[in-house]
């Protein structure tokens, strides 16, 4: 048997966008890194390549390649580059999906995405040191990834993960040191401004474009408003005129509004509850609880 259909296949058909978000940015890596070998021929495709697919500061190459603004940010070609993106994505991936599902992933990974792309590009053509390193494109994940992490964390910022040698920490804090750290990034002196350091200041920057996004998501979806909702109904627009229409149509009807917002919201409050019954019975032990909190605990451990 084949890996492809032993370990690769059943993950494809489980439709998971998380771990085909992975595959694909893991896909396009091998492939760069196979390309690698040209140069024994004294050709190099791989920089041709990625000069297809990622995105350029420079509007002039951007308006006659202006899909890099999708490609890039499934591009790397470094191994630690990719390792650590998809990772962090994959950790705060599944952290996302306890509150929104497959379809909030996927569009707030390429609005992040779009949106690093975004002010890189702006930056780049308007603060007269950057202009001068415009001519180096960008490529990676990291915007998409920020906009999820800071999308989950300031949507419950109360939301605590063990960290290794820290202990317990509110991924809340994770996001902001992330940004800090990306911040910190943009003031260092590129020196020249040209190659790695260029690359470097570019990625700081759209992080940020990424983060600040990924915030606006959080926020408005507290106040009721999905900013992915229409990118979501245009993909399903698309993807129903390549259906077949052998059989006939049907018209999805839908719930007024216990759809996705309501209930996250309902099952955030019942996380948040149970998070602290469990810090009460931490520090008190279970016969310190009410009555009413064991009841919600024993219903809670049912379902």
């Amino acid at each position: 048997m084949s890996i492809y259909s032993d370990h690769i296949k059943p993950i494809l058909n489980r439709k998971d966008i998380l771990i085909r978000l992975i595959l694909i940015n893991a896909g396009v890596f091998l492939l760069l890194s196979l390309l690698n070998i040209g140069w024994l021929f004294e050709v190099d495709p791989v920089n041709t390549l990625v000069g297809y697919l990622a995105v350029p500061a420079r509007l002039d190459v951007l308006l006659s390649r202006i899909w890099t603004v999708l490609t890039y940010m499934f591009v790397h070609q470094n191994f630690l580059h990719i390792l650590f993106n998809m990772l962090i994505l994959y950790w705060f991936g599944k952290i996302f999906l306890t509150s929104f599902n497959s379809k909030n992933l996927l569009a707030l990974y390429i609005l992040g995405g779009l949106a690093g792309a975004a002010i890189y590009i702006v930056a780049f053509n308007t603060i007269p040191a950057l202009i001068k390193m415009n001519s180096v494109p960008m490529i990676g994940a990291s915007a998409s990834v920020m906009a999820i992490i800071f999308g989950i964390a300031f949507y419950r910022p109360n939301y605590e993960i063990g960290l290794l040698l820290v202990g317990r920490i509110k991924i809340v804090y994770i996001a902001l040191f992330l940004f800090v750290i990306d911040f910190i990034g943009i003031g260092n002196n590129p020196g020249s401004g040209m190659g790695m350091e260029a690359a470097n200041t570019g990625g700081h920057i759209a992080h940020i474009g990424g983060a600040i996004l990924g915030y606006v998501y959080a926020k408005l979806y507290l106040k009721g408003r999905d900013i992915t909702k229409w990118f979501n109904k245009t993909i399903d627009s698309i993807v129903n005129i390549f259906k077949p229409s052998s059989k006939p149509k049907m018209k999805a009807k839908y719930n007024k509004r216990e759809n996705d917002y309501d209930y996250n919201q309902r099952r955030n409050s019942v996380n948040e509850e149970i998070d602290h019954i469990l810090d009460k019975i931490k520090k008190s032990g279970y016969s310190s609880l009410s009555k009413e909190e064991k009841k919600r605990l024993f219903d809670a451990s049912k379902k």
